[in-house]
């Protein structure tokens, strides 16, 4: 391994070994989601509990993934990108030890609640990384292909983990995790850099984390997620739910507050008046609304108006192409990104996504499956193209010492988004189908759902429009010696920071020439 890593760092092509070091953590711990989601029934049999209670195996990662988000995305800028991912990955392995010998259902929660917020530094930590390594016009190639593998992990997920959990049950997934993330861990060990690009030189007693921001941003999102994730089953206007919501803008308050005063925030205020940060990151949580929210309501559409009841395989193998495509779509997406502009490509991507749930909503029995899988394929091009360019918009707009921030940032909102649609559109069908009869009807409510959430993605189509394409220099040119507008603040424009070349040789441009020690992009 150390003779990989040394001859990694010694090649023209590194930035490309630290994404595929940093891809084979993320998908280490990203694989068994999906397939985890199929074995529930499994789960609580085995375990003498209700499918019910097996749910929060998968609901409390994704709460603790978003909540932890914010706080590991500022520690690894603080402590290192590396240190964390490292870290992560080690946890990582003892989470999945736990999780295949858990005796009680209490036990598995736990588990996986801790495996979320794990999943949360080396989410936050790997992007960080690869955004460190690559330049800034060609950070949305790399992003293509780490929108690859967040789509393509689940759906190998699926065809690995299947017969396995078929064959020998449901904890041997997590026990062939293992050496997964300790393979993942020696690679890491041996090619990643020991020390990101930007990360300030900073005295052991200097290191303190932003607690008062990290605890109030916890509560804020941790609030939010907890009240969309309850309004379903206790109502909108429930006290449980409207104290949620009250509780989550009160620690938003404090949070703001407490940005205002620290040395070292969690996030830096001052990105929230950036155009190119605003802008991207609020279409990507509407195209994740309509997406995620269409992704949990087709498997109900296919049993309950198409017949597929109790045929769990077959609405698995037809929701396929969904992701399928997004996989296949993404790093290419990130290639022509560089040739047509970051906003075209993102009003294309979003664009489609809102013409997938247009078509989601045309389909009937009697238009036959066709039409559910032309609207699944649109909605995997979809969000294949328009992610990467969104993401590396966002991600251009920080200063290298804050990518982690950076990434959590953008993969907290993305998660927002996804939990919104979920609960939002599951409750618009839900509450239209309530008390009718017939299938006309409950063809009806399905198809209000697909309009909410096209008409959420609508306004995502106008968020991406307001998003600027990243300055590429020609060949040869310097970006010192470029005249490029600045991008725009919000409320008012200010000169964007110009970040330095790192110890790495990452600039601003896309220019071809070498760094300090000789590692082009």
């Amino acid at each position: 391994m150390r003779a990989l890593g040394e001859r990694a760092r010694r090649g023209r092509r590194y930035p490309w070994w630290v994404l595929w070091v940093s891809l084979s953590g993320l998908l280490s711990t990203n694989l068994l989601f999906t397939v985890f989601v199929v074995a529930l029934p499994q789960v609580a049999r085995g375990l003498h509990t209700s499918v019910a209670t097996v749910t929060w195996v998968v609901t409390g990662p994704l709460l603790a993934f978003a909540v932890m988000a914010p706080v590991v995305g500022k520690a690894s800028d603080l402590f290192g990108h590396r240190r964390l991912f490292l870290a992560g990955l080690c946890l990582e392995a003892l989470v999945a030890a736990l999780s295949a010998s858990a005796p009680t259902v209490g036990v598995l929660i736990f588990a996986r609640t801790m495996g979320g917020l794990v999943g949360a530094s080396i989410g936050a930590s790997s992007m960080a990384m690869v955004l460190s390594v690559f330049d800034k016009g060609e950070r949305v190639k790399a992003l293509g292909f780490w929108s690859l593998v967040g789509a393509g992990g689940p759906v190998l997920g699926v065809a690995l983990g299947g017969p396995v959990i078929q064959v020998f049950g449901w904890r041997w997934v997590f026990v062939l995790q293992i050496p997964l993330l300790v393979l993942s861990a020696a690679m890491a060990l041996s090619v990643l850099p020991a020390r990101a690009a930007g990360r300030r030189e900073l005295a052991r007693g200097e290191l303190q984390l932003d607690w008062a921001g990290a605890v109030s941003v916890a509560a804020a999102v941790g609030a939010f997620l907890l009240g969309l994730n309850r309004g379903p089953e206790w109502g909108w206007t429930s006290p449980g739910v409207l104290s949620a919501f009250a509780v989550s803008v009160l620690a938003a308050w404090v949070f703001v507050a407490a940005e205002r005063r620290a040395a070292e925030p969690v996030f830096p205020l001052d990105y929230l008046r950036r155009r190119n940060f605003v802008f991207p990151i609020a279409a990507q949580a509407m195209a994740n609304f309509a997406y995620l929210g269409a992704f949990f309501l087709v498997p109900l559409f296919l049993e309950d108006v198409f017949g597929f009841a109790h045929r769990q395989s077959a609405v698995g193998f037809l929701s396929l192409p969904r992701p399928l495509t997004f996989s296949l779509v993404a790093p290419v997406a990130g290639y022509v990104t560089v040739r047509i502009g970051e906003r075209t490509s993102a009003i294309v991507g979003t664009s489609a996504v809102v013409v997938s749930m247009g078509v989601f909503a045309l389909t009937s029995p009697s238009t036959g499956l066709a039409l559910v899988e032309v609207a699944l394929v649109l909605s995997g091009i979809g969000l294949g193209v328009g992610q990467p360019p969104l993401s590396a918009s966002a991600a251009n707009e920080f200063r290298p010492e804050d990518l982690g921030a950076a990434s959590a940032a953008q993969q907290l909102t993305a998660q927002l988004g996804a939990v919104a649609g979920i609960q939002v559109m599951q409750t618009v069908q839900a509450a239209a189908a309530r008390g009718q009869h017939g299938p006309a009807r409950l063809l009806a409510s399905f198809h209000e759902a697909f309009l909410v959430g096209g008409a959420v993605a609508l306004v995502g189509v106008a968020a991406a429009t307001m998003t600027r394409s990243t300055v590429r220099t020609p060949s040869g040119m310097r970006a010192a010696e470029m005249v490029a507008p600045v991008e725009a603040e919000l409320p008012a424009p200010a000169p964007a920071a110009v970040a330095k070349s790192d110890d790495l040789g990452v600039g601003v441009s896309s220019t071809s020439e070498p760094g300090p020690d000789g590692v082009r992009p």
